[in-house]
């Protein structure tokens, strides 16, 4: 590849993804939808098998899924520079405005109200998730055994059950399934990496220090697995229990801030650590939880070729990216439930799904028209 190209392309991934951070509303799910949508639909960067493939490896490492989605994805279409800039531009407009908001929380003492706002954006989200859902399902559900997987777990979701648990164990599943008979003949040689053990907890009523802010989030991106509620977990075990930096109520307003707010939920590091040291400890706190990510996809990112020509691990892929799908599956129903519950949200989901299959609209111009529609349906019932 000669500079020019080299060059063209990490401005391409970082116009993309500093795009996507000011504009990612949803979570995970919706960001992977619209990553989905991005580099699959519109750019041609890979195809749905590729992207599938960068899933499920996602879901095979720590941290936080759709970061590392876009650090996989700045790395293929730009090697190393793409992975540090896709990350990069990703995750600081979501620091920044939630920095913001935490000075506004500091200063006035709640969390701004933007429920209009996710009033029309959320049915816009859906939209987008249920195109991905189609268009991914069609590549990765082709077999009885992937479908059956994806509808099992999504069963075994709204059963309660462990989502770390469903996505490993339909990876293991799926690949004996398929080399059932290979496991006659020989020992089982594949075990799945173990998440490292937490550090040893600390006694509670430990005075604040910018390094042990530094170090705890370091060790939270490192070892944490699964969705927003378990950084939840992770959180107030560390922060609340632990040390009693925080009280229950401000753990509640910090989650809050990640959900109103777009890009990745784990700039709920970025709140936590300016409520406890100001700009240094959001800047320390936003660095600690987002670092294991880019060290995580740097060592990872190379294997994936090598996983899916392989008959097991290819298996274990399958088997993960169909979990993956059933879990999305799940989400998007719940949002469903709790977003879609007038006309107007419901008709603002219809018009994105037209949109979207029509006239391929933008993800991006969907988010702010979604924005817009809940500014004046909000506007006109204030009235």
């Amino acid at each position: 590849m000669n500079p020019e190209t080299a060059g063209a392309r990490l401005a391409e991934v970082a116009r993309l993804f500093l795009r996507m951070g000011f504009t990612a509303f949803g979570g995970p799910a919706a960001h992977l939808a619209m990553m989905h949508d991005e580099t699959v639909v519109r750019r041609k960067w890979l195809d749905d098998g590729e992207f599938l493939d960068l899933i499920g490896a996602t879901n095979l490492i720590p941290g936080p899924n759709s970061t590392e989605m876009a650090i996989h994805l700045g790395y293929r279409r730009a090697g190393w520079r793409g992975l540090i800039a896709a990350g990069f531009c990703f995750v600081v407009p979501a620091m920044l405005i939630v920095l913001v908001l935490s000075i506004l929380y500091v200063r006035f003492g709640s969390v701004p109200q933007a429920q209009w706002l996710l009033y029309g954006v959320k049915p816009v989200v859906i939209a987008i998730i249920l195109q991905a859902l189609w268009m991914l399902g069609r590549k990765a559900l082709k077999t009885r055994i992937a479908a059956a997987t994806a509808i099992l777990v999504l069963a075994g979701y709204f059963a309660g059950l462990n989502e770390i648990g469903l996505l490993f164990g339909a990876g293991l599943a799926v690949m004996l399934l398929r080399n059932f008979r290979r496991l006659q003949t020989r020992m089982l040689t594949v075990m799945l990496p173990l998440a490292p053990a937490a550090l040893a907890a600390a006694p509670a009523g430990v005075p604040f220090g910018l390094l042990r802010l530094f170090l705890t989030f370091l060790k939270i991106g490192s070892v944490m697995y699964g969705s927003g509620y378990v950084l939840l977990a992770f959180l107030r075990a560390d922060f609340v229990v632990r040390y009693g930096w925080l009280t229950d109520p401000q753990m509640l307003d910090a989650i809050a801030i990640g959900q109103v707010t777009p890009g990745p939920l784990f700039t709920t590091a970025t709140f936590i650590g300016y409520q406890l040291g100001g700009v240094t400890g959001a800047l320390l706190a936003t660095l600690g939880i987002f670092l294991p990510s880019f060290a995580f996809v740097a060592v990872s990112n190379p294997f994936i070729p090598r996983m899916r020509k392989s008959l097991w691990l290819g298996s274990l892929l399958d088997g993960v990216n169909a979990a993956a799908l059933g879990l999305m599956a799940a989400v998007t129903w719940q949002l469903g439930v709790s977003s879609l519950q007038d006309a107007a949200s419901a008709l603002i989901t219809l018009l994105s799904l037209l949109l979207l299959i029509r006239f391929r609209i933008s993800s991006t111009w969907l988010i702010a028209g979604g924005a817009l529609a809940g500014l004046l349906v909000h506007g006109i019932a204030g009235m």
